[in-house]
């Protein structure tokens, strides 16, 4: 089954608004418009300047500060 493209920018936008509130999800938005942000781009610079050991730090330091609570966002 294929999602269609209305159907993902809904959840997206509810994501955002939830995660960030309306105010910085459309700064967000708007953003990545002016910007013409390029997401693979970016993904891959970013993860190809990070050694693998730098890589797992950063994701061990994150679940530290993100714990899991079991209340997941529902999409």
């Amino acid at each position: 089954m294929t999602t269609s493209t209305a159907e993902i920018m809904s959840r997206g936008m509810k994501c955002l608004t939830e995660q960030m509130g309306i105010v910085e999800a459309e700064h967000f938005i708007s953003t990545i418009i002016r910007e013409k942000f390029d997401y693979t781009k970016w993904q891959r610079e970013y993860f190809d300047s990070k050694t693998s050991e730098e890589i797992s730090t950063e994701a061990s330091r994150f679940e530290i500060s993100q714990p899991f609570t079991g209340n997941a966002v529902r999409l």
